[in-house]
């Protein structure tokens, strides 16, 4: 069993939100990855894809999700499944936004139309 807390050395801030890792591989974990998102008011992220399934749940405020071109809203108390490979946006509206993330372990990120692979290092 392992207890995993935030820290800053396993926090990544980018101009779309902050990212906090908590489980992953480098934490003991070897199937999930977990982290933590904030996104501050009308922040957004880039319009990308992962190549594994994610699970979103909002724990405050409310998202809207766009995956392949339709969008919907989620807030606390619901979850949001986005598939592998799956070109998305997710915004927070009405406010700031956060939610637990959940995943696959070795997921990856790129932009749509690249077969570029890039890590994301709070999966890690």
């Amino acid at each position: 069993m392992y207890v995993i807390s935030q820290s800053e050395q396993r926090t990544t801030t980018t101009p779309a939100g902050s990212m906090f890792a908590l489980a992953g591989p480098s934490q003991g974990s070897a199937e999930l990855s977990t982290w933590r998102v904030e996104l501050a008011a009308g922040s957004s992220t880039p319009v990308h894809v992962i190549d594994r399934e994610q699970v979103w749940m909002p724990l405050s405020g409310e998202f809207e999700v766009e995956v392949h071109r339709e969008a919907a809203r989620a807030k606390a108390g619901q979850a949001i499944v986005v598939p592998a490979g799956a070109v998305r946006r997710l915004k927070a509206v009405s406010g700031p936004a956060e939610a637990l993330v959940a995943m696959m372990i070795d997921g990856k990120a790129m932009l749509p139309d690249s077969e570029d692979k890039i890590p994301l290092p709070w999966a890690q």
